[in-house]
């Protein structure tokens, strides 16, 4: 079973890859100052978010997706946190957008049982992102380019996938001059949120997303005990039982 699942997970890492490839792009670095105040209007300090504001405030959305569709990163002018704040705004945003196109929905994942694409099955499969004369799928930006490229196991408390496990969506915009210390405050909060991870010092729950991704902390820390410790303000004892939360793919709405 062990192994099925893990040839599971890599044909759909292969699928998300796919079609992912260099973008011939002359574009400079964005503001992304449109989308934080969007963020500041719409989402509370515990990352709810009000959809229904998000679609009254369609049209400054529309523009700032605009803004990303029309530049697409490059190494040439952007520097590797331009770039990797971009695509996290990016992941974020198109996120909204896709749940507003479809609201109300219960869950983002009633959007995949509804839509009639053939092949498509889930809706980070939708490809309804074009940047630059480029196609992408909500798997293609989180696994074919951010997980793929920059080497950064912080981005999976910054993503967010309109789940109510998922991290929060923090709001305010991710930009190059502050992203590590946003990082390093999103994997702060996550891990001391007990509805995300509940942490004492002989046991961990922890989010699904320390199971699943895994393999992207490895290189951080020698086991999940020391890496969350780095964050929580609750220690765990190095012999502590580790145990998974159930994942909730409830719409974090407000």
């Amino acid at each position: 079973m062990t192994r099925f699942l893990s040839f599971l997970i890599s044909i759909f890492l292969v699928a998300a890859c796919s079609g992912v490839g260099d973008v011939q792009s002359d574009s400079k670095p964005v503001s992304h100052s449109t989308w934080d105040s969007l963020l500041k209007k719409h989402v509370n300090d515990q990352g709810m978010v009000d959809y229904k504001g998000f679609i009254n405030d369609s049209t400054k959305l529309n523009r700032y997706l605009d803004l990303l569709e029309n530049n697409h990163p490059n190494e040439k002018n952007w520097t590797r946190d331009e770039r990797l704040a971009y695509w996290i705004n990016a992941y974020n945003a198109f996120t909204i957008k896709l749940v507003t196109k479809h609201y109300p929905v219960e869950s983002i994942k009633d959007i995949g049982s509804s839509i009639n694409i053939p092949f498509v099955s889930t809706p980070w499969d939708i490809k309804f992102i074009e940047i630059e004369g480029k196609e992408y799928d909500l798997n293609n930006l989180e696994h074919g380019i951010i997980r793929k490229e920059f080497n950064e196991p912080r981005i999976h408390f910054a993503l967010v996938c309109a789940a109510m496990s998922c991290p929060r969506l923090r709001n305010e915009a991710f930009t190059a001059a502050k992203l590590d210390a946003q990082l390093e405050a999103e994997a702060t909060y996550f891990f001391n949120n007990s509805k995300k991870n509940k942490i004492s010092a002989d046991k961990m729950e922890l989010s699904k997303l320390l199971d699943w991704y895994w393999g992207d902390f490895k290189d951080t820390a020698k086991n999940r005990v020391e890496y969350v410790n780095r964050y929580s303000k609750v220690k765990a004892n190095a012999d502590a039982d580790i145990d998974f939360m159930d994942y909730s793919w409830k719409l974090n709405e407000q």
